[in-house]
Parts: structure tokens; C-alpha cells; sequence
């Protein structure tokens, strides 16, 4: 009889791992069963978590990531062995590229095959350590939660991210004996050395033209709050990439010159080229080439809780490195008194105001069909308000929506950065109504990326997800075609026939709508955002302004 405080006789290695699940505090698991991992999924029925069965691996693992965005903690993906596994490189590379935390246990053949020729047998672990914080296989039933808990911290702390456990199946089909941990919190950092904080602060209170650059790890609600409080003491100019859309609030909107990514020619990247002092905050250079924004002219500190990857383009010159939201509160007490704008710095403001207030006040009153994007988007900034989150896609609609479609609440707007990967906004959705379902969630897609996730419509039918989708409706990979066009001038590859998606959608039990006309778009995307259960609009877009993304576009040239 095992008398040792905390060991405990289990049936199966299987109870084991659910209990460490509910030990996490998990809500839901994601995933398809099979038969390496049939024995997890069959614990799962005895306990307070809830098995969401999807349609394809690599979407239970976009959940997971939602719910780990949304929430802080790590979403979980489960799947069995061989292609169950394989069919989560491209989720789990994408939570770790966007800093989303996710716990992937996959199944594989007992132990005593794993270095045969049999069925479903792979290195899994190999494969995932590229792509995660972490990979490791449970060799040995004691370790079992041991690997599992060191798969939580790693995926929870710091710069937060993907990790992979390979569960062998006899391990988890035999009765082990094993520790019932208790979820240990990650410690907190404190905040950079005071010093170094300080002498940053003088080389602010110097600066003519200084700048913040915010990355994904701002928009962590707590950093979000001390950045807030920053800007609204410091009058700091303000630019942020893609994914910490929402951190920069209405109090400062006037300080704020956009979002910068994918192409160098926005107001954010005027106000980078002439800054002496640039002040990165939770940023990584995945999110946006530093080649593009970083002329060398301006001294470069980096603001993080990691330290900074060494880029040709990315040598900062100090590094505040701690606890972000801790570090910004000891900066913000350094700092003597607002910023005093050049002109240069007003002019480039101002002119990004106009074009907000362009966009707002004309925008409706284009009546081309098929839709203009900015027609559109500002359609869609109607109906996405403050308690609405936001699920973004990749592809040519991505940057309209980037640019052009406000936020004020950090992580109201989740997008695809770091991989760009397409299809994940259907399952981000499913997560995000699962996570808060008391809020709507709006997601959307192209054509082209709607296709790689839509057999999920299904699963947000099963769960009554209140989810509206809209598709940007064009025929083709046209974020692909735009950038052929510019360097060959021609395209290829890009095109594929049409889809009913009124009658798709209605096919899996969602209401379907169809915008046929420009004076339509108004009243059925309203409709569409009234049902109460999954919905999905096809929109047609009018993608012929596309190659101005490229260039220095000012909005009030197409309004």
C-alpha cells in the first residue's frame, strides 16, 4: 500500500493525466480520439471537463490557443498518435509565434515499439521541438506528472507559447502509482534594475522625437494598464504592431499613429524613421522585420520580460528587462513631464487623424459592388463594439482591417502575426464564445482561408456558439496575387471557383446570408450580427485597390 503524502494507486496512467488537467484548473479539451489515446478521452467522461470533439487536429489546437490568449492560462489540445499528432505543426507553431500558451498531448504506440516500423509509430517529440517552448515524451510512469507539469510552466511563462507531450500508450493504459499535483503559480519577476530604468528615463526626458513600439506581450492586461498609464503622463507618441491591437485607449488615440506590419509606408513608420529614441515594448521580431522600420539613426531600447533576438536590424542599445507592467510603473514615475511634439511628428498625427475621420464619415456612402474594404470595414466597425472580440484571418483583408479598424481593449482583435496562418478565425471563434459566452464574437475570413477550418461549423453548431463569420468573397488567394503582380506582373496559382456559402453554412445547420447588392451590406450584416447562434454573410469584395497596400496610401484618394 503506497503511504507517502500526495502518492496515489491509479487505474490507469489515464486518470492520472485528467486529474492533472483538473489540477490546472482546465476547462475544456480539444481534440479526436484514436485508439494510442482512447484511454484519456474515456477519463475524461468521469470528470469536470468538458471534451470538445473537432474535425481536424490542427483547429484543436487554434482553440486551445484562443482560450490561452484570452485567458492567461494554457489552453489544452489532445489527439492520438502518428498524423493526429502531425496535423498540430502548423497550430502549435503559430501559438508560439503569436505567445499564445498551449498544453498538445498526443498519443503514441507503447514503448516497447517505439523503435519499430509499426503502425502510427514517429518521433513526434523531434518534430514539435522546433516549433514549441517544449517536446518531451513520458518515458516512465512515475515522471508522468512531473513532464506534465513542466509542460504548463513552460507554455505559461514568460514569452508564452506552445509545448508538446508524447504519452506513450502503455503508460497510459496500466495502473501506475504517481504524485497528484498541485498547479504551482509561475513567480512574477520583479522589474528591470532601477539604474537602467533611470538612465532610460533621462534619454527620454532628452529625446526630440521619441516613439513606443508596442508588440504582442503588451497586450497582456496587466502591461496593457501600465502602458496606459505611461502614455497618458508621458504624451508619448505611439505605433504598435498587429497583435497588441486594443492596448492604446480613446484618452490617447490622438498620440497613437496606427498599426505598422507587412508593408513599410504607414504613418507609425514615418514617426520610426525620424525617432531618436525608440522604445520597443513586448516586442519580437517576428512580428514585424526590423529591417523595415529600424534605420539605425535612433537609439534602440528594448522593454521585455526576455531578452532581445539579435537582429542585423535589432541591436538595442539597453535592455529593461523584468516584469513589463513593473518596469513601466518605475519608468513612468521617472519621467518629468510630457513630451512636446515637433512639428514634423504633429503634422504626420494630424494627417492620421484625417484620415480616421475620412474613413468614418464617407466610407458609407461608397455604393461600387462588388464592396470596396473600406466600405467594409467601416461597415464592420459598426458592429464591433466593446464587448465584441474580434477573430482576424489572413489575407488581403487582414491589412484593410489592421489599419483601418479601431480597438480599445487589449486582445478584442486576435490575429495571426508571427506564422500568418491561415484558417484560424472560425476556431478562435468557437474558443472565444466558449471562453466569454456572454459576448459575441465576430470572425473573418477570406474565401480562400474560410475553406481550410470551415468543416468547424459543425462544432460551433453542436455548441451553440454565438459566433457571426463573415467572408470576404473574391475567388482567389489575393493577398498571394498582389504581391506576384508587383514582382513578376503577372499571377499564378491564385484563383478557384466559386462557393455557395449561404447554402454551405445552412448546410451544417448555421444561418446563411448572401450580400447581392451594395445597398444590402448594411441591413443583412445587421441581421447576421442579431442571430443568436452560429451565422456566417458572404460579402463580395472588390479587391482592385489592393496594390496601393504597397504603396503610401492616403484613404481620402478613394473615398
Amino acid at each position: 500500500m503506497i503511504n507517502e503524502p500526495n502518492i496515489l494507486a491509479w487505474k490507469s496512467g489515464a486518470d492520472l493525466v485528467v486529474n492533472h488537467l483538473e489540477q490546472q484548473g482546465v476547462k475544456q479539451v480539444f481534440g479526436i480520439p484514436g485508439a494510442k489515446i482512447d484511454r484519456v478521452f474515456d477519463s475524461l467522461e468521469d470528470s469536470s471537463i468538458n471534451t470538445i470533439v473537432v474535425r481536424h487536429e490542427a483547429n484543436a489546437a487554434f482553440m486551445a490557443a484562443a482560450v490561452g490568449r484570452l485567458t492567461g492560462k494554457a489552453g489544452v489540445a489532445l489527439v492520438t498518435s502518428g498524423p493526429g499528432c502531425a496535423n498540430l505543426v502548423t497550430g502549435l507553431a503559430t501559438a508560439t509565434s503569436e505567445g499564445d500558451p498551449v498544453v498538445a498531448l498526443g498519443g503514441a504506440v507503447k514503448r516497447s515499439d517505439s523503435l519499430k516500423i509499426t503502425h502510427q509509430s514517429m518521433d513526434t517529440v523531434s518534430i514539435f521541438r522546433p516549433v514549441t517552448k517544449f517536446s518531451a515524451e513520458v518515458t516512465a510512469s512515475v515522471a508522468l506528472g512531473e513532464v506534465l507539469g513542466n509542460a504548463f510552466r513552460s507554455a505559461e511563462f514568460g514569452r508564452q507559447g506552445a509545448a508538446f507531450v508524447s504519452l506513450p500508450q502503455d503508460i497510459l493504459n496500466k495502473p501506475i502509482t504517481g504524485q497528484a499535483l498541485v498547479h504551482q503559480v509561475c513567480p512574477q519577476s520583479g522589474s528591470a534594475p532601477l539604474n537602467e530604468i533611470i538612465a532610460v528615463a533621462k534619454l527620454l526626458n532628452q529625446a526630440k522625437n521619441p516613439i513606443l513600439l508596442l508588440g504582442l506581450m503588451a497586450s497582456q492586461p496587466a502591461n496593457a494598464q501600465a502602458i496606459r498609464r505611461l502614455l497618458h503622463h508621458s504624451k508619448i507618441p505611439v505605433t504598435s504592431t498587429y497583435q497588441a491591437a486594443g492596448v492604446v485607449d480613446q484618452a490617447h488615440f490622438d498620440h497613437f499613429a496606427g498599426r505598422v506590419g507587412l508593408f513599410n509606408n504607414q504613418a507609425g513608420d514615418k514617426l520610426l524613421q525620424q525617432a531618436d529614441l525608440i522604445i520597443t515594448i513586448g516586442y519580437s521580431p517576428v512580428e514585424y522585420d526590423p529591417a523595415l522600420w529600424n534605420n539605425g539613426q535612433a537609439t534602440l531600447i528594448h522593454l521585455d520580460i526576455l531578452p532581445a533576438e539579435i537582429d542585423a536590424a535589432y541591436q538595442p542599445q539597453k535592455e529593461l528587462l523584468g516584469d513589463i507592467a513593473a518596469t513601466l510603473e518605475v519608468l513612468n514615475q521617472q519621467i518629468h513631464s510630457p513630451v512636446i511634439l515637433t512639428s514634423q511628428t504633429q503634422a504626420i498625427l494630424e494627417d492620421r487623424c484625417r484620415q480616421r475621420r475620412d474613413l468614418a464619415n464617407r466610407a458609407d456612402k461608397m455604393s461600387g459592388f462588388a464592396i470596396h474594404p473600406l466600405r467594409l470595414v467601416r461597415e464592420m466597425q459598426d458592429i464591433v463594439n466593446n464587448d465584441v472580440t474580434l477573430c482576424v484571418d489572413m489575407g488581403s483583408f487582414h491589412i484593410w482591417i489592421a489599419r483601418y479598424l479601431y480597438s480599445f481593449r487589449a486582445r478584442q482583435i486576435l490575429m495571426s502575426n508571427g506564422q500568418q496562418t491561415m484558417g484560424v478565425a472560425l476556431p478562435w471563434a468557437i474558443a472565444a464564445a466558449l471562453v466569454n459566452p456572454q459576448q459575441k464574437v465576430v470572425s473573418v475570413s477570406g474565401d480562400g482561408g474560410f475553406m481550410q477550418s470551415s468543416m468547424e461549423l459543425e462544432t460551433a453548431v453542436r455548441l451553440k456558439s454565438n459566433l457571426l463569420h463573415i467572408i470576404w468573397v473574391d475567388n482567389g488567394y489575393n493577398m498571394v496575387e498582389i504581391q506576384e503582380q508587383k514582382k513578376y506582373h503577372r499571377s499564378s496559382g491564385v484563383s478557384f471557383g466559386p462557393i455557395d456559402f449561404k447554402m454551405y453554412a445552412e448546410s451544417f445547420g448555421a444561418k446563411g446570408f448572401a450580400v447581392e447588392s451594395a445597398d444590402e451590406l448594411t441591413v443583412k450584416l445587421h441581421q447576421a450580427m442579431d442571430t443568436q447562434g452560429p451565422a456566417v454573410i458572404a460579402i463580395p469584395v472588390d479587391y482592385s485597390d489592393n496594390y496601393r497596400l504597397m504603396e503610401e496610401l492616403n484613404i481620402s484618394q478613394l473615398l
